[in-house]
């Protein structure tokens, strides 16, 4: 079958896009056996979405606006057999999803390459984690809000800076040395572009989908940051080096991300440090980035 050309290809596991937490309990009390049992007993029971089907149902509305725009993938720890499952709720939903990989316990990144894949969204830290390793854009979907963003044509994607979009350089800086060394050095380096972070790629990405769309595109891209001035400056030359143009640039200086991300309409939230992650997870759906500085020891 040959393939229909994809400007963006996301990838979800099973456990992020349907709730599978009945499931999963199953398997950690009664065991595998068990689990394939109760899976199989239920193959006509639709699973109930899952904290990260919002988002890929709203990406796969943009092939309404656009055909080949998007393609999701499922990659899954499950077996085929246990699986089965999931493609008939993926049927029931109407999701239009055709390619899986069932990976019967094993690590499912290593199929992302073959697939092509931009983007890995899962529940599983560890399958995160080696997607990361392995230089693929990954993150980890946080249980809370289910809703998307207010505006049902826009699909408003919002970021992270450093260890996200930009490597973690500038964050060990302030790790390490605190903010008035981060602040001295990035007024230093201002004119010397960060290095790239796991989801400069994707949002790379990303842009072509935007542009495609013409003016004016139903995606829409954000960076929210804790920099503020005179950190800033460093930014954005960094996205004029890459030819990156976002639409808006929220720079906070510390202050609580959940708010302004609902101001700014984020259906999805990608940020390396849980102690932004958790409140955002209230507002949008929200990945972690277990990447960089912060993600260490």
């Amino acid at each position: 079958m040959e393939r229909d050309a994809a400007n963006l290809i996301v990838a979800t596991s099973s456990s992020a896009l349907f709730d599978l937490r009945e499931s999963d309990r199953v398997y950690r009390e009664q065991g595998l056996a068990a689990y394939a049992d109760y899976q199989i007993a239920k193959e006509g029971e639709p699973l109930a979405p899952g904290d990260a089907y919002p988002l890929v149902a709203k990406l796969l509305r943009l092939n309404l606006l656009r055909a080949g725009s998007v393609e999701v993938i499922l990659l899954s720890r499950n077996s085929a057999d246990t699986g089965l499952r999931v493609f008939n709720s993926i049927q029931h939903f109407g999701l239009d999803i055709s390619r899986a990989a069932f990976t019967g316990g094993a690590p499912p990144f290593r199929y992302m390459a073959p697939f092509d894949c931009h983007l890995f969204l899962s529940t599983n830290v560890s399958d995160v984690r080696q997607a990361l390793e392995n230089g693929f854009a990954a993150a980890t979907i946080l249980a809370g809000a289910r809703d998307v963003g207010p505006d049902e044509d826009a699909l408003h994607f919002a970021f992270d800076g450093d260890a996200v979009l930009f490597s973690d350089e500038a964050e060990r800086v302030y790790q390490q040395d605190g903010l008035t060394a981060f602040s001295t050095s990035e007024q230093a380096k201002a004119h010397e572009p960060l290095g790239g972070g796991p989801f400069r790629p994707f949002l790379a990405a990303l842009k072509r989908v935007q542009a495609d769309f013409g003016s004016p595109s139903p995606i829409r891209t954000a960076l929210v940051t804790a920099r503020a001035a005179p950190a800033h400056e460093r930014v954005i030359r960094t996205l004029r080096d890459w030819d990156i143009r976002l639409d808006e640039s929220l720079f906070l200086g510390g202050m609580d991300k959940s708010a302004f991300l609902q101001a700014y309409g984020a259906d999805v939230f990608f940020d390396d440090q849980m102690g932004h992650c958790e409140p955002a997870s209230r507002v949008a759906t929200t990945g972690h980035v277990p990447a960089g500085a912060a993600n260490e020891g």
